[in-house]
C-alpha cells in the first residue's frame, strides 16, 4: 500500500504538478511572472534549494561546537576564576613569556602552544612577554 502510494506520487502526481508550474523559457521570463505564479513556484524552488544545500553540505566548513569557543578548556576548571600572581622581583631571567591562549602544558608559562592554536582556529593570540630591565 505504501509503495503504491509513493509510486503514484512519483509517476502521476509529480509530472502533473511540474507541467502546471509557470516555468518561463528564459531568465527574463522570471521578471514577467505575476505574484500568484511566484507563489505557485515557491514550494518547487524551496525543494530545489534544499536539495542543493544537502548536496553541497558535506563540502562546507564545519561549525565549531560550543565547547570549541571556550578559551580555557582544562586549566584549573575546579576554580570559579583562574588567577595567577607573579612578583616581578622574583623573575630570574631578563625575559619571561606567559601564556594567553590557555593551551600551554606549562601554564602559566608559555610553551608556544599558541602557534598550533592559531593555525587551527585562525586566531592571532601570542604570549605576554615581561622584560626585566637590567641596570
Amino acid at each position: 500500500m505504501v509503495f503504491e502510494t509513493i509510486s503514484k506520487i512519483i509517476k502521476v502526481q509529480l509530472p502533473a504538478y511540474l507541467k502546471r508550474l509557470p516555468l518561463p523559457e528564459t531568465i527574463g521570463g522570471f521578471a514577467r511572472l505575476t505574484v500568484s505564479e511566484w507563489l505557485r513556484l515557491l514550494p518547487f524552488l524551496g525543494i530545489l534549494a534544499l536539495l542543493g544545500y544537502l548536496t553541497i553540505r558535506p563540502f562546507l566548513p564545519k561549525k565549531k561546537k560550543q565547547k570549541d569557543s571556550l578559551i580555557n578548556l582544562k586549566i584549573q576548571k575546579e576554580n570559579p576564576k583562574v588567577v595567577n600572581e607573579i612578583d616581578i622581583e622574583d623573575l630570574n631571567s631578563a625575559n619571561v613569556c606567559y601564556c594567553r591562549c590557555w593551551r600551554s602544558k606549562t601554564f602559566p608559562v608559555c610553551d608556544k602552544s599558541h602557534l598550533k592554536h592559531n593555525e587551527l582556529t585562525g586566531d592571532n593570540v601570542g604570549p605576554l612577554i615581561l622584560k626585566k630591565k637590567i641596570l
